[in-house]
């Protein structure tokens, strides 16, 4: 039998390399579990880049949820729940209540090779990467159109080759492929690279059929897993018998935007689904926007301030100094409007021109933030009213823009709409998925934000968290908490329940902030006070980061203490322990460390955006150095950004914590978007939106959250989170 499966494999792939792809049309899937695929089984299809995927399976086993992005063009990858409705998360009440068990994990898919004349879309993945092995496997997978119909190869391992119906190739190659190991690295969330591509293996494969009716498509898969090893099954709490390992599904499609699904799988189980799609290379706005001045000869002299405030609205140039320097009108100001800094370069000197008299020769504009010079523009006007009024055939106004290393604004000041005192609101959500407790965490607040400006460089600012709605009073990581296992790191961030729910009125932050560029490529602050929710302090950030250069390097450091989560004002001056201190000497110890009374921590941190075509738009930060908790290692944070101004990223820390101590998860992860708000409002915007959550919440491998990175306000030396909505 055997023998005959690897020639039916070797028939079916030379029937896709004898094909060729027509013209017909057909929509790829982008509906089903783990990405790309049929109903269980994977594909060798890669969505258009940027596709953002979220979904969700249901049926009497699973309950699946899923959430794909389409990083590049030939890299998927997936962040996965799933949850067991018939097991309990665990058997103590007092640890988990009535929580249903869930199970987290990360997927990844390369693309190998595109389809082409001859030749199937082939991909390989991993799945369950990190996770605690219940669902991870690897595959092989294969497609290749034919008019209305896509047809799927493929060979997988573990979850996906549990029935084990062809013969493991790597077996012949070593015999530690043969086997695959059981259970899983240290307390689940590692690598466990140990067991890929081993064990039993098992071909897949499928149809999916385009009707001629658009919205409608049918689907038939032979998958690979038998369900002999599935855990409801191996927990004893549900018998999950396979009739046949053909499922059959229907696929309807909903506008652009989603699917609904339905299926019959194993020949006894009924399964359904939805899918909503977004893509976040296409993502645009439609903003109600002032028109773009024109060039005029008719200048406005002297009115210099109404010029500031025009140049406030229309260019979005606030907190702006108008200067005059011999024949150059000289303009230092923050950019607070658009993305796209030549949006505002040419809005702000067509409207420095109208104002000018002929004597001015030339526009310079000063980019600034929080008083610290980041870029310098110097503009021909002669040079600039050509291209403006097309008097050359191939004017190009941006062409007139000359970048220099910004120097200190001098000469005759004019006029200026610099305001010391702002304030303003912003929404926030804290969250974590996946808790023990419960399956989402969550706390909605306002915090009401004010700052200050003592000098041009000096600010004092502040803002007060208004918790408004949370269910983390189910968070019982208290005291005497079952899900302490480790006495290695005081309690800096599972205390979060006393900070937020506990107190829901709270002064989240007030701080001193001095901002310095002691030389041209150099960024400083320092800063001291209440530095965020939970710890006050003092500390440090200085940045080398060249203008027009791909990378950058930061060092901070900070002397913090725990603020006392009962107080607005108070800080703990001694470490707190729960029962008797001289205890916590004993191997198996009743006490642990309640807070940081006081510590430091720090860190060197590497900025590097690749210039390979294959890593387009992303940015590697590495920090290196000493958390929260006292452990000290390293975190590695991956971005990409979307043409719409979208940025996805993800974390890891690793430190010296082994895992028993680190605790569930073994090391520190998390995942977060930032989306530029003028996609989501009718108005253009320099601001962001940020959403992070975290698997799970420990007290290894954690930051101090500041309230400014350098890098992040520096970012016009080297443009990167600020690039222009290309879809404007």
């Amino acid at each position: 039998m055997k023998t005959q499966r690897a020639s039916t494999l070797a028939v079916l792939v030379m029937m896709s390399a004898a094909s060729h792809a027509d013209n017909t049309p057909f929509k790829v899937s982008q509906s089903d579990f783990g990405g790309t695929g049929l109903m269980q089984t994977p594909s060798g299809r890669m969505a258009e880049p940027g596709e953002f995927n979220f979904g969700a399976t249901i049926n009497d086993d699973y309950y699946h949820y899923m959430a794909s992005i389409q990083l590049m063009d030939w890299l998927e990858t997936t962040i996965r729940y799933t949850r067991v409705p018939n097991v309990k998360y665990n058997q103590d009440s007092s640890y988990s209540g009535d929580n249903i068990y869930t199970d987290k994990g990360v997927d990844f898919k390369a693309r190998l090779f595109n389809e082409s004349y001859w030749m199937p879309e082939t991909s390989i993945g991993i799945r369950d990467i990190g996770g605690t092995g219940l669902f991870d496997g690897e595959y092989l997978a294969a497609t290749k159109r034919f008019g209305n119909l896509d047809l799927t190869l493929g060979l997988g391992w573990g979850y996906l080759g549990q029935s084990g119906n062809f013969t493991n190739p790597l077996c012949q190659y070593r015999d530690s492929y043969c086997t695959r190991p059981s259970g899983y690295k240290e307390n689940g969330g590692s690598i466990d690279y140990e067991r890929w591509f081993k064990g039993p293996s098992a071909l897949f494969g499928g149809i999916e059929y385009q009707t001629p009716y658009a919205p409608l498509r049918l689907k038939v898969e032979y998958e690979g897993n038998d369900y002999s090893q599935d855990f409801p099954y191996v927990r004893g709490a549900k018998s999950m018998p396979q009739s046949t390992p053909w499922n059959f599904g229907i696929n309807y499609r909903i506008g652009d935007w989603g699917d609904a699904k339905l299926s019959y799988e194993r020949g006894n189980t009924l399964t359904l689904g939805f899918n909503i799609y977004t893509n976040f290379n296409q993502m645009k706005a439609t903003w109600r926007d002032d028109p773009k001045p024109v060039v005029s000869s008719n200048s406005q002299h002297n009115d210099w301030n109404n010029l500031t405030a025009q140049i406030a609205n229309n260019a979005g140039y606030r907190q702006s100094r108008l200067s005059r320097d011999g024949d150059t009108l000289v303009l230092t100001a923050e950019a607070k409007k658009y993305r796209d800094r030549d949006e505002s370069l040419e809005r702000a000197a067509t409207l420095l021109n109208n104002h000018a008299d002929a004597s001015i020769k030339q526009f310079t504009i000063i980019e600034q933030n929080k008083g610290m010079n980041l870029t310098q523009t110097n503009i021909d006007r002669a040079e600039f009213v050509a291209a403006a009024t097309y008097q050359n055939i191939d004017s190009d106004v941006k062409q007139t823009f000359k970048h220099v290393e910004a120097t200190q604004p001098s000469g005759l000041a004019l006029a200026n709409s610099y305001k010391n005192f702002s304030y303003g609101l912003e929404p926030v959500l804290s969250q974590s998925v996946g808790a023990p407790e419960t399956f989402y965490l969550y706390a909605v607040g306002i915090n009401a934000l004010s700052n200050y400006w003592l000098s041009d460089s000096l600010e004092l600012s502040g803002s007060i968290y208004f918790n408004l709605f949370d269910n983390y009073d189910k968070f019982n990581y208290v005291e005497n908490s079952p899900h302490v296992r480790n006495y290695a790191v005081p309690r800096v961030r599972t205390m979060f329940r006393a900070y937020v729910s506990d107190n829901p009125v709270r002064l989240n932050n007030l701080q001193l902030t001095w901002f310095e560029r002691p030389t041209s490529n150099i960024y400083t602050q320092m800063y001291g006070g209440y530095l965020e929710t939970m710890f006050a302090g003092v500390g440090g950030e200085a940045l080398y980061r060249p203008e027009n250069a791909n990378w950058a390097l930061g060092v901070d450091a900070n002397l913090v203490s725990q603020r006392d989560p009962d107080s607005w004002f108070g800080i703990y001056s001694d470490d707190y322990f729960y029962y008797d201190e001289s205890s916590c000497s004993d191997d198996t110890p009743s006490c642990r460390a309640y807070v940081l009374s006081q510590g430091t921590t720090g860190h060197v941190t590497g900025y590097y955006l690749p210039q390979w075509s294959m890593l387009e738009n992303t940015l590697l930060k590495v920090s290196v150095g000493k958390f929260l908790g006292g452990d000290n290692g390293a975190r590695i944070d991956f971005s990409k950004q979307f043409d719409s101004g979208v940025i996805i990223g993800a974390y890891a820390t690793l430190t010296d914590l082994t895992a028993d101590e680190y605790g569930e998860g073994s090391y520190n992860k998390g995942f977060y978007i930032s989306l530029p708000l003028d996609i989501m409002t009718v108005k253009p915007s320099t601001n962001r939106a940020a959403i992070n959550w975290q698997p799970i919440t420990r007290d290894g491998g954690q930051m101090l959250n500041k309230k400014y990175n350098l890098y992040d306000l520096t970012d016009p030396r080297s443009p990167w989170s600020q690039r222009p909505n290309q879809f404007q």
